[in-house]
């Protein structure tokens, strides 16, 4: 079982920096619970960066696009650093370690007065996709799940057992995680699912950060609000 901890930080009203321990391996994880300016609960969305060995981080410009863009819409998120990123302890642990991670920051989220447990996403960019795909496909907590410019994972339950609404965003000129290979490996995967590309966009979404946003924030308006 995952144990873990919250403490507030300072931050500005609506956002509260928080550490996450993972008990279970002694790691201490930071973390960013982004609030809408409105009362609560809200539903809320764990969102995960991409490859820690990569520069990516929990202020990743697509994470922090769509923490903006789902906060407009009432929805919290909570972004937070993979084990050796930024201040969070530890080091890289194959995606393995990863998935760990985003279970704990799941367990908080539920756990947040401010959140309402019974409307809980997932959402992950490049490496992250791939984490949050294998850990919302497995939780009972996860009731939607969304990846852009995902690495797909191996365990094939995700594709074959997973009834839970699922998007895929991709950039139509990403040359890391080709269109192609997302809609073949998407094409067996049960419903419900829906796998959008967007023309011009890259796998690093620069200029492309509000509107991949905005697709993320009204998927999870549509099952969570």
């Amino acid at each position: 079982m995952l144990f873990c901890r919250y403490f507030a930080c300072k931050g500005s009203d609506h956002m509260r920096k928080i550490q996450i321990d993972l008990l279970s391996s002694g790691l201490v994880l930071e973390a960013c619970l982004d609030l809408p300016p409105l009362p609560g609960p809200f539903p809320g969305v764990v969102l995960c960066h991409p490859h820690p060995l990569y520069g990516g981080n929990m202020d990743n410009n697509v994470i922090l696009a769509v923490s903006r863009a789902l906060n407009s819409n009432g929805i919290a998120s909570l972004r937070f650093n993979f084990r050796g990123v930024g201040r969070s302890q530890g080091s890289f642990a194959n995606g393995i370690g990863e998935q760990e991670d985003a279970q704990a920051a799941l367990l908080l989220l539920t756990n947040r007065e401010e959140i309402d447990p019974a409307r809980i996403g997932i959402m992950g960019y490049s490496f992250g996709g791939m984490v949050a795909l294998a850990v919302g496909g497995r939780s009972d907590i996860v009731k939607a799940i969304a990846a852009v410019s995902p690495v797909i994972p191996l365990d094939p339950d995700v594709f074959r057992k997973c009834t839970k609404p699922k998007l895929f965003v991709i950039g139509a000129e990403d040359n890391i995680i080709p269109p192609s290979m997302v809609l073949r490996k998407t094409t067996d995967m049960v419903e419900p699912k829906a796998v959008e590309v967007i023309p011009g966009a890259d796998h690093f979404w620069w200029g492309y950060e509000e509107k991949v946003g905005d697709i993320m924030a009204g998927f999870f308006a549509e099952i969570l609000v």
